[in-house]
C-alpha cells in the first residue's frame, strides 16, 4: 500500500488483524513478536503500571500508536510501551505527547528501532526518555533529554540495575523488566 491518506490508514487500522506503521503515506505491515519480546514488553507495563498508579501520567501498551508530525509528512509507530502525562482524547487511537517510550529490540527490529524509529522519536518535543531494551540479555540503552537540549545516552545492564525515571516519578528495575525471561 502506498500514498494512503491518514484518515484511511487510521480507519483501516481499526479493522485490521495486522498492525501497520504509517510513514508519510506508505504503510508497512509489522511482523509478530517472539514470546521473549512480548514477555519483556509486558513486564515493562506491569512494573511501570504499579509505579504510576494514582499519578497523573498514564501507561499505554503496543496497541497504541504514537503520531509524529513533520513539516512535510506524518508517521505513526507502535512502540512496545509508552507513558503520557497529557493524553489525547479517549476516542483517539494514538498519542501525540509521549514522555517515555520503550522499545524491545530483537534481531528483526534492531536496525529499524535503533535507526529510523530512534531518530523519529527523538524529534517529539514531549519525549523525555527513550528506552531500548535488549531481548537477549538484561541490558538497556536509554536516551534521556538534557535540560540544555539534546539527549544523553546511558547504558544499564545486569539484573541489579535500575533505570531512574524522575521525569514520571518512577523507576524501572531490570530485575522486573526481565522477570521470568530466560537467556540463551
Amino acid at each position: 500500500m502506498t500514498d494512503e491518506s491518514i484518515a484511511e490508514y487510521l480507519a483501516g487500522e481499526e479493522l485490521s488483524d495486522v498492525k501497520h506503521e504509517y510513514l508519510g503515506g506508505t504503510v508497512h505491515a509489522m511482523a509478530g513478536a517472539s514470546n521473549q519480546h512480548n514477555a519483556i514488553a509486558v513486564n515493562s507495563l506491569l512494573s511501570l503500571g504499579t509505579r504510576l498508579r494514582g499519578k497523573s501520567c498514564r501507561l499505554f501498551n503496543s496497541d497504541t500508536k504514537v503520531r509524529i508530525e513533520y513539516p512535510d509528512h506524518t508517521r505513526f509507530y507502535y512502540p512496545d510501551a509508552l507513558v503520557v502525562c497529557h493524553s489525547n482524547p479517549s476516542t483517539d487511537h494514538f498519542q501525540d505527547h509521549p514522555v517515555v517510550i520503550i522499545e524491545v529490540l530483537s534481531d528483526s527490529t534492531r536496525r529499524t528501532d535503533l535507526g529510523e524509529k530512534r531518530d523519529a522519536y527523538l524529534t517529539i518535543p514531549s519525549l523525555k526518555v527513550l528506552v531500548f531494551a535488549e531481548s537477549e540479555s538484561p541490558a538497556v540503552i536509554v536516551h534521556r533529554r538534557k535540560s540544555e537540549g539534546g539527549f544523553a545516552v546511558e547504558a544499564h545492564s545486569g539484573l541489579d540495575a535500575v533505570i531512574p525515571l524522575p521525569e514520571i516519578d518512577a523507576s524501572l528495575p531490570l530485575a522486573e523488566l526481565y522477570e521470568q525471561v530466560g537467556f540463551a
